[in-house]
Order: structure tokens, then C-alpha cells, then sequence
């Protein structure tokens, strides 16, 4: 980051105090904006070093897509700026507390409330993008910030697409994004992929890992992890199998389902019984009938507050 910029961003009232990240060719810095009176995340960006892929083609539509999206679960911004020494610096909101990637490291599985809590606001982001044409392609928990008040904020939108309609069907996408270890298996395979059910299977990932504490594929080995995927055998390990719910399982292994015909839509995810009140659904499901029943004939007060089960 050059000095003289960095006169640039104190002049705009920015005080540059640590760095918060770092990558190959970007590094985020916190900084407090006297404008705003607070703190904000600031996102500077070597182009001069960046893959010319990135800067040609992913960059623009981070930049493009980032000012059109309103969402209490994305990012803010409240700047971009672009420096003629060839660094852009994206200004927006500071997350207090790291990612979901740290904090389930630091936590491990997480409880079903708080998973339940947080999932719940990442599907409303993405369908949210969804419903605006944007797809993301790169949902992983590094870019899932949180912040207080149990609030998760998605970032990072390089990789980010608009959809293209042909004839009320979707144009296939052809570009690898993302990180293999979050990466649907028809994206692997090379295929031409409907992005919407990338951000499904991603999801779907990102759900398992905070279920578990852990990924659900070992992606040290590539194709021997494609056959792992092309399997279907989602395996829950011993410590949470007896702990999370059988409707949690049942979500995770619709969304990570490498037949796309049967993978669950946005549409079955907001409306499937493990987010019980929160997607509005009330009716109990089977296993819950029969516990009401013997609850109404043993004279107990309804278990209605209890989590939900679904057979699988």
C-alpha cells in the first residue's frame, strides 16, 4: 500500500490503524472513517500483481455488482476508490467478529440454534442475489463475516455472475470458481452448471461445517474426492450424529446432492421444516404427531417446543 495513497485515504478522513487480512495480491486494513464515526474495512487491491483473469474479468463485476446490492445479511459499501498507482480500495462496513471459518474453529460444531440462526440469514442473502439475478459462486465460510449481534454479513463478490435467461431457461455457466473444497461435482467435472445450484451445493457445505466442526470432503485429492461426492453418502461423525436434528441431516444431504434434479431448490431450503417458525411452517412433522398424541393422552403438556424430526 503506497504512502502517498495512503495520504490520499487520511485526507478523505480515514486512519488507517492494522491490517486484518492478508492475500496474495490484496490485504484488508481497518480503519476508523471520521465521516461515518466508526470503523470500516477497507479491501486494497493490487491490480499491478493480480491474475490478469482477475482484474480483466472478475474484478469489474465485483465492483459492478457490489454498489447494487441492499441487504442487511451483505456487505455494505460506502466507497470504492481507484488509485492512478494501480490499487483499488474497497470501502465497507468492519465485521467485529471475524469469520465463520475462525469462529467454528475456535468453537467447534455449533450448537443447533445457533446454526439455525446464522444459515437462516445466509439464505436470505442469497436468495436475496438470486432473485436479483446475481449468483455469488464463491460461498465458503471465509466469506461469511460476523458481526455483533449475531449478525452474518456475506462478502466478496468476484466471483459473482449475472444471470442470463434464454427463453425463460438459465444460460449455463462454464467458469470454475471457488474453491474445490466447496465446489459442486458437476463443476469438477467441467460441465456446464446452472450457478444457482452452485450456491445450493455450497450452501450445503458451508451448513455441514457448522453442523460438524469440520468439512464433509477431503479435497487433498481432487478426483478422489469427486468420487467420494458422486457416492451420496453423507456421513455425520459419532460425536453430533445423536445431537443434531433429523431435520438438520435431511437439509444438509438435500443440498449436498450430486444429482442436480434432486438437489433441493432455494425454494425447498426456505421452506423446509428445520427452520420450523422462522420459514413460517408450523405443521409437526411425523415424528412429532405421534409424541403430540401420546403427550394428549398421558395428561404431559405439548412438546411442541422441541426440535423437529423428519425421516430421511
Amino acid at each position: 500500500m503506497g504512502e502517498a495513497w495512503e495520504r490520499r485515504l487520511r485526507d478523505r478522513g480515514y486512519r488507517i490503524r492494522n491490517t486484518l487480512g492478508e492475500g496474495a495480491y490484496s490485504k484488508v486494513k481497518l480503519a476508523y472513517s471520521s465521516r461515518l464515526s466508526t470503523d470500516v474495512a477497507i479491501k486494497c487491491i493490487n491490480k499491478q500483481v493480480a491474475p490478469r483473469d482477475f482484474v480483466e474479468k472478475f474484478l469489474p463485476r465485483e465492483l459492478q455488482a457490489l454498489p447494487l446490492l441492499s441487504h442487511p445479511n451483505i456487505v455494505k459499501i460506502y466507497e470504492i476508490l481507484e488509485a492512478t498507482d494501480g490499487y483499488v480500495y474497497i470501502v465497507m462496513e468492519n465485521a467485529r467478529n471475524g469469520d465463520m471459518l475462525r469462529y467454528v474453529q475456535r468453537k467447534g460444531a455449533l450448537p443447533e440454534e445457533e446454526i439455525r440462526n446464522y444459515f437462516w440469514q445466509l439464505v436470505q442473502a442469497i436468495k436475496y442475489c438470486h432473485t436479483n439475478n446475481i449468483c455469488h459462486r464463491d460461498l465458503k465460510c471465509e466469506n461469511l463475516l460476523l458481526d455483533n449481534d449475531d449478525r452474518l454479513l456475506l462478502t466478496d463478490f468476484g466471483f459473482s455472475k449475472s444471470m442470463i435467461f434464454n427463453s425463460g431457461n438459465i444460460v449455463p455457466s462454464t467458469t470454475f470458481c471457488g474453491s474445490a473444497a466447496y465446489a459442486a461435482p458437476e463443476i469438477i467435472k467441467g460441465q456446464p452448471y446452472d450457478p444457482r445450484m452452485h450456491d445450493i451445493w455450497s450452501m450445503g457445505v458451508i451448513l455441514y461445517i457448522m453442523a460438524c466442526g469440520h468439512m464433509p470432503f477431503d479435497d487433498s485429492n481432487v478426483r478422489k474426492m469427486l468420487r467420494v461426492q458422486l457416492r451420496n453418502r453423507i456421513r455425520f461423525p459419532p460425536r453430533v450424529t445423536d445431537v443434531i436434528s433429523d431435520d438438520l441431516k435431511h437439509l444438509i444431504k438435500r443440498m449436498i446432492q450430486p444429482d442436480t434434479t434432486k438437489r433441493a431448490t432455494m425454494e425447498e431450503v426456505l421452506g423446509h421444516p428445520f427452520f420450523g417458525s422462522l420459514n413460517g411452517s408450523r405443521t409437526p412433522s411425523a415424528g412429532n404427531v405421534a409424541q403430540h398424541i401420546l403427550d394428549f393422552f398421558a395428561g404431559r403438556p405439548s412438546s411442541s417446543g422441541t426440535s423437529r424430526r423428519r425421516n430421511e
